[in-house]
């Protein structure tokens, strides 16, 4: 079985740019970058998706952080409520 090569991000960064700059066709930059066309295309089609992101400065990326963080901390609240209710009960059975 053969090892499927790894690229760094540096690699398929310079790669996806070169790409985008559209100085050479996606060819040309398939044989000097020794990656099948249709790898650079991908890697093209996700530094266009992540551009975005770039120039947020992270608030969308902190934002939906914060709404997992807090949707975790309320089910936690939840378990911990009825941890409590449960107790409350017991205890109230052995006074």
């Amino acid at each position: 079985m053969t090892q499927r090569k790894q690229f760094s991000p540096e690699f398929k960064a310079k790669a996806a740019l070169e790409a985008l700059k559209q100085k050479y066709t996606i060819n040309e930059l398939s044989a000097q970058f020794s990656v099948h066309p249709n790898q650079i295309m991908n890697w093209k089609k996700h530094l266009l998706a992540g551009l975005p992101d770039i120039f947020s400065n992270g608030k969308v990326r902190q934002e939906k952080d914060d709404e997992e963080l807090k949707g975790r901390l309320y089910q936690e609240i939840g378990q911990l409520k009825v941890e409590l209710d449960w107790l409350k009960k017991k205890a109230s059975l052995f006074s």
